[in-house]
Parts: structure tokens; C-alpha cells; sequence
């Protein structure tokens, strides 16, 4: 029996009802397929039903099955019950405010990542109005919460890119136009995009292209930013980041990061275990926005998921990167360990 808790309610998924029994096969996969899509990954019926090629009808009377035979059942928890301790664990630690996402332990990484992705929707959701810029960096996560983002119109609101996403393989559009195009449509504002390598091949280079107007502007937008939501990438353990995995760094930068002690990454700018970060060589040629830059931004999102992130997400605290920290449970549990062996 798996459990998870969101929002005062507990669902469990189980494989057999109180009597011991299956139930009935016809229909238990897809009941179970639409239940977790339903209570999980928050899709609507319509969007279930394009997911399993049927009608939003037929998804209903899953959803309904799959309460009536056991395979899901829906639970109200008092507050009291529901205290979100992790979260004031983490808030004591870090001084963050932290948002906790309760995901099954069976959850793939996908299905964990949407989780997520939905709460973080809700947190920008609070902080991002009319009038203000919103920073947004690039990768599968940040990708995620554009999907998620609940639409809320505003005035006179600009979204820019904090980092470039070329490489000498492709120009790392694929990656982000659509992710903007989403935040941008949901939010009515004007979008504005980086087009610049997420590393260039020397510091000289980068130097010589800050100073062109057309990337100064941009560069004077990032640091107008009221709000910027992220991602922590890590260099060892687990699934590799987009950055660590699509051609933007070679073995000789890898070999460079590992001298340096490098552990972690936000917005393509590194950082070490301790949350230092001076003496990072490849920082010199990095399109993202300096640590000390972007710790000046008021409100500081970072989002992930999964419990292999836990020193980066750690590094990235220390480096004062983040005021408010979106994670699944499994996260912040392993973070909290983490702290305590350290």
C-alpha cells in the first residue's frame, strides 16, 4: 500500500480490496492509469481522457471505479494531522520557506517531477503579478512547470531567460522557446529569450559579447528580476541534467569542475558542497547569472525533485541561492539527513 498526501487529503493505492480480492480485471489498469494521472499528476478528465483515447465520460466512471473497488481511497486529514513538519524542519535549517510535495515512493521520475511541478506553479502563481520581471531557467524541471503554470493575466509584466542554452552542437532553442512561449502565454507577458552559448570557449569571449548593446539590455533585465525560478543540476549521482548530458560540457571541463570542486549547478553557474563558488574556473565563461547576483533577486524559487539532489540542493542553500524551496518528500527527508551526517 502506498500513501500520498496532498492538500488535507490522503490517497492510497492498493492491489486488492478489504475481502482480499482483485478488482475487476477489465478495468483495473486503466482505472489505476487514469486514478494516478487524476490524483497525482493533477490532470483534468480532458486531459485524461486525450492520454488514454477516450472519452472524459469513460474516465469518470474510472475515476469512480477505482474508488468504489478499493484500488483508490480518499482519506480527509485534519491540519492538525497533516503538519507539515519537514517543511518547519527545513524553514529552522536554511531559513527558506519550503513547500513539500508528498509523492508515492513508486512514483516514476516523471510522475514525480509533475508533482512538483504543480506546487511550484502555485508558489510562482503567489509571487508573480503585474509590473514585474520573472527570471526563468531552462532544462526538463523548469520545463515541467511551464506546463503546470496556471494562467493569471498581468499587466506590463516581463519574462527573460537567465541563461543561454547553445552549444557547439545545436543552438539549444529546441530547449527553450517553448518553455517561455508557455510562461509567457499564461501570464500575458512579453517574453524575452537569451541567445547566447551556455558556455563560451574563453572568458575573453564572453567578455567581448557582454559588451554588445543587444546582450547588455538583456543582461540589465536579469538583474531588474523581482522573481526567478530554477533548478539545481548535480554533477555526480542519479539521472544527469540536460546541461551535463546534451553536449554542453566535454571531459576536459568535467576533469576542470572536478579540480575545482564543483558539485552542483544553478542556472549553468557552479557552485561547491559548502555553497562556495569563487575559483570556479568555468563560471568565467558561463552565460548564467552570477551567484552573488542572483541572491539579490527577491524571491528565489527552486524547484526538484528526487533524493539524489539532495547535496546539490544543499550546496545551493548554503550559497544563499534560494528563498523558497519546492521538493517532493523523498528530497527534503534526504536533505535533513544529509544536514544531520554533516
Amino acid at each position: 500500500m502506498n500513501e500520498c498526501a496532498q492538500g488535507g487529503l490522503s490517497f492510497v493505492t492498493v492491489a486488492r480490496d478489504d475481502r482480499g480480492r482483485l478488482p475487476e480485471a477489465a478495468h483495473a489498469a486503466a482505472a489505476l492509469e487514469a486514478a494516478k494521472m487524476y490524483y497525482l499528476s493533477h490532470l483534468t478528465m480532458d486531459a485524461i481522457a486525450r492520454e488514454l483515447h477516450t472519452s472524459r465520460p469513460t474516465v469518470s466512471r474510472l475515476l469512480r471505479f477505482a474508488r468504489d473497488s478499493g484500488l483508490v481511497e480518499v482519506r480527509l486529514r485534519t491540519l492538525l494531522e497533516a503538519a507539515p513538519e519537514l517543511e518547519q524542519s527545513l524553514a529552522a535549517t536554511y531559513g527558506v520557506t519550503a513547500h513539500i510535495v508528498p509523492v508515492p515512493d513508486t512514483a516514476t521520475d516523471d510522475e514525480r517531477r509533475r508533482s512538483v511541478a504543480v506546487s511550484a506553479s502555485e508558489v510562482l502563481n503567489s509571487c508573480f503579478d503585474s509590473d514585474m520581471v520573472l527570471g526563468v531557467d531552462w532544462g526538463r524541471t523548469l520545463s515541467a512547470v511551464s506546463r503546470a503554470v496556471i494562467s493569471k493575466l498581468t499587466r506590463n509584466s516581463l519574462i527573460v531567460q537567465i541563461n543561454g542554452a547553445g552549444n557547439s552542437h545545436t543552438t539549444g532553442l529546441a530547449y527553450t522557446n517553448a518553455t517561455m512561449r508557455r510562461f509567457g502565454h499564461a501570464y500575458g507577458a512579453r517574453v524575452q529569450e537569451f541567445p547566447v552559448p551556455a558556455f563560451f570557449d574563453s572568458a575573453a569571449a564572453k567578455e567581448a559579447l557582454w559588451k554588445e548593446r543587444g546582450i547588455r539590455r538583456i543582461v540589465d533585465i536579469q538583474r531588474r528580476m523581482d522573481v526567478v525560478i530554477f533548478s539545481v543540476g548535480v554533477l555526480r549521482n542519479g539521472p544527469p541534467s540536460l546541461v551535463y548530458s546534451a553536449g554542453y560540457l566535454e571531459d576536459p571541463d568535467f576533469e576542470e569542475l572536478e579540480a575545482d570542486g564543483a558539485i552542483g549547478d544553478v542556472g549553468t553557474v557552479f557552485f561547491r558542497r559548502d555553497g562556495s563558488y569563487d575559483g570556479i574556473r568555468l563560471n568565467d565563461r558561463a552565460s548564467g547569472l552570477p551567484l552573488e547576483l542572483l541572491c539579490l533577486v527577491p524571491r528565489r524559487i527552486c524547484v526538484v525533485s528526487g533524493d539524489y539532489k539532495a547535496p546539490g540542493i544543499r550546496g545551493a542553500l548554503l550559497a544563499g541561492a534560494v528563498t523558497d524551496l519546492v521538493m517532493d518528500e523523498s528530497v527534503a527527508r534526504a536533505l535533513l539527513a544529509l544536514d544531520s551526517r554533516s
